[in-house]
């Protein structure tokens, strides 16, 4: 755990299998607590928690930021830039099918950062960043 308090968030899935599959595998993610219809994810201290919920996904809208369209809504981290890039390498080389392949945004600027986003096997959207200051994580 972290000095930060952890978040918890519950998000459906339509295939309980292909969750397994990229959180435990693609993300190495450690399972915990499971059932028939879901399952407890370790996020990095945080608990992601994949509910078997039917049918299809949908993103409410995209929004423009640094001449990308982002989808929402997403969750994901903020990671250290090497541990990006080290997820951005496993994430390759499991093909996956980025929404916005990963690259450095407002380079220069206050909140200069990596960035990526995907969506997991049932559609929901994840971003990863990486700040070159963590500092300045909410600088203006």
């Amino acid at each position: 755990m972290t000095t930060r308090p952890a978040f918890h968030l519950a998000i459906p899935v339509d295939d309980l299998a292909a969750a397994r599959s990229f959180y435990g595998g693609v993300l190495g993610l450690a399972e915990g607590r499971s059932a028939e219809q879901w399952v407890d994810w370790d996020f990095h201290g945080h608990q992601v928690v994949t509910h078997v919920v039917p049918g299809a996904r949908a993103e409410a809208g995209r929004n423009p930021v640094d001449g990308h369209d982002v989808p929402v809504p997403h969750f994901g981290l903020v990671l250290t830039v090497d541990d990006f890039h080290v997820l951005a390498g496993k994430l390759r080389a499991a093909d996956t099918a980025f929404v916005i392949e990963p690259y450095q945004r407002f380079a220069g600027e206050p909140g200069e950062q990596w960035t990526m986003f995907l969506h997991d096997p049932a559609g929901n959207a994840l971003e990863f960043k990486a700040f070159r200051d963590e500092a300045q994580l909410f600088a203006k």
